[in-house]
């Protein structure tokens, strides 16, 4: 009785190099050689054995050619952001960094398991990567990689650790507040409200104190009672618009912390019947299109520029790779201003007189 059922195929096994030369009529060194584009070949012979590999699907083994290179040509990304928010557009930059070296990217999600974080990096030297990067959802300081007994180089993006000796690429959260605060006052708002995330984050702190600089500078009184700090969601930001009306009406521009946050805040305004930006001026931060873009109406929002971010790390780590001498400690990338709708962008912005600065500001 015959079987109902084909037993599997039997995997073919992979071609070798001694194939290759078989085909291509050559010797074993010659393969290796002609392969590499080392040594001393005629054209034609380099030609044939290249032609002979491609017939055949031949593949070098990696690992056994970075053993010879001491290279491996490729990189590790480690990331405690799981959904991608930050470390996709840090990754798009890295690549863009690295493409002319033909080298790879592995990246791997540790989503803020210390355990996993080990795996990783265990698997990542077990690859012999020639460098990792450390990226996260968040800038605060975090632990070191335990890479010390290795002599391969780390630099930390979008991340950061106590060490001086360390390379911590991270946006300029101060500066991007000051430029959010600069914008509205440039436009002859005077009485600028914050609401924020949690007063924990490091960044939530720094792009308070860059608005509270510009605020400062522009002789403009700085309220405490303006500022709000609470979740990264748009619930938030309703609540927070509520709040603060309830208690001064007379705000006529926030600054959020998030574009989610903001996205809220223009939703609760809207609710109230207060007009943006013809009433209430509204800016967010980090320009995250899939917000920013489909609010109404549009975002004007801080970009925190996270794919150049990750385009210097790239370029840096390829120069510790390569030996090159690199500047150690943090080090704070500039953030750009994105103007749309929701700050009177497409009106002529009024100039912003000091004369009467404080009249009626109390």
């Amino acid at each position: 009785m015959k079987p109902s059922w084909d037993p599997p195929a039997t995997r073919p096994s992979p071609t070798t190099i001694r194939d290759v030369a078989a085909a291509a009529g050559v010797s074993l060194s010659t393969v290796s050689k002609g392969l590499n584009g080392t040594g001393q070949l005629r054209e034609e012979t380099r030609q044939r054995v290249l032609q002979a590999a491609k017939r055949l699907n031949f593949r070098p083994n990696d690992l056994a050619q970075s053993l010879l290179r001491g290279r491996s040509f490729t990189v590790g990304l480690i990331s405690a952001d799981r959904y991608g928010r930050f470390s996709i557009p840090i990754l798009e930059g890295i690549e863009n960094a690295l493409e002319s070296t033909r080298m790879s990217v592995f990246l791997c999600n540790a989503a803020d398991d210390a355990n996993r974080e080990r795996e990783h990096i265990e698997q990542l030297l077990a690859k012999r990567v020639d460098g990792i990067i450390v990226t996260g959802r968040r800038s605060d300081p975090r632990p070191p990689l335990e890479v010390s007994a290795h002599s391969v180089p780390v630099l930390y993006a979008f991340s950061q650790v106590s060490d001086s000796k360390a390379l911590c690429l991270l946006p300029d959260d101060v500066g991007g507040g000051r430029l959010a605060g600069e914008h509205l006052i440039a436009a002859g708002r005077r009485r600028i409200a914050h609401i924020t995330g949690p007063e924990d984050f490091e960044a939530v702190k720094h792009r308070c104190a860059g608005l509270k600089q510009a605020v400062e500078q522009n002789s403009l009184p700085w309220r405490v009672d303006d500022v709000m700090s609470g979740p990264w969601s748009e619930m938030w930001g309703r609540y927070a618009v509520d709040d603060l009306l309830d208690r001064n009406q007379k705000i006529d521009a926030i600054f959020c912390g998030s574009d989610q946050i903001a996205r809220g805040a223009v939703d609760a305004l809207r609710d109230r019947g207060v007009r943006v930006p013809d009433d209430v001026a509204v800016v967010g931060f980090d320009n995250w299109q899939i917000i920013a873009a489909e609010t109404r109406p549009a975002l004007t929002t801080i970009d925190m520029n996270l794919h150049e971010l990750g385009r210097q790390a790239g370029l840096r780590l390829l120069g510790m790779i390569n030996g090159e001498d690199q500047q150690s400690g943090v080090i704070r990338l500039p953030c750009s201003l994105v103007t749309r709708e929701s700050c009177g962008a497409s009106r002529p912005v009024q100039p912003f007189a000091r004369d009467n600065t404080l009249e009626g500001l109390a």
